[in-house]
């Protein structure tokens, strides 16, 4: 399995051009925190797992510490109230677009002059999360259609006593590979309505405001 490194370095600019780029994620939360003490501080716990891929662990720190500071978190590693354990996981996934008869001995030019057995491919233009929208989109067989799956967890522990108060996870799967600017996005998901966030399962949408060309 690539390294958390090699992934993020596979971060290609997205094709095409978009002005309006949402994230979806499926958050999880559990918390034990009623008030957030006043300038509460943390430090970034590293399991010995991820003190073997330092560089990696780095470039996580750096993408989930503004979420941490947009919840009033604040990094002290001399003074910390909290330890922020991170984690991220990137894996590439068969498109759930792929067409079941792509390689097939009954793929090929089909009976109304494309390529499969009903035609050409058609359909819209790939909207990041799940399914497609607009119209005019033309590319080449699904079967080439990279997809991501991701997710991003960060659990706090409160010191001095290490208990666990605060868990969290958001998941997100997509076509487009530039996990440098979706993985913080997401880690402003699984940390939305901290320190009480709403009770099981949902769906959190929040957009990169950079427009991309």
């Amino acid at each position: 399995m690539r390294s958390l490194l090699a992934v993020l370095a596979l971060t290609v600019g997205l094709t095409g051009c978009a002005t309006r780029w949402v994230v979806d994620s499926d958050v999880r939360t559990f918390s034990e925190i009623g008030t957030v003490p006043a300038d509460a501080t943390y430090r970034f716990e590293r399991l010995p797992s991820q003190q073997n891929d330092e560089a990696a662990q780095l470039q996580l720190e750096a993408m989930a510490g503004p979420a941490l500071e947009a919840v009033g978190l604040r990094r002290d590693d001399a003074s910390p109230h909290y330890t922020a354990q991170i984690g991220a996981r990137v894996t590439s996934e068969l498109s759930p677009w792929v067409d079941p008869w792509y390689g097939s001995p009954w793929w090929g030019p089909g009976p109304w002059g494309g390529p499969g057995p009903w035609g050409p491919y058609r359909g819209g233009a790939w909207g990041y999360g799940r399914g497609w929208y607009g119209p005019g989109w033309w590319g080449p067989p699904p079967a080439y259609n990279p997809w991501y799956s991701r997710e991003v967890s960060i659990v706090l522990r409160e010191l001095p006593s290490n208990r666990v108060v605060y868990e969290t996870r958001a998941r997100n799967d997509g076509p487009y590979n530039d996990s440098s600017a979706v993985l913080p996005v997401m880690f402003q998901a699984a940390l939305q309505g901290f320190p009480n966030p709403p009770k099981g399962d949902r769906r959190v949408d929040l957009e990169i405001p950079t427009a991309r060309h």
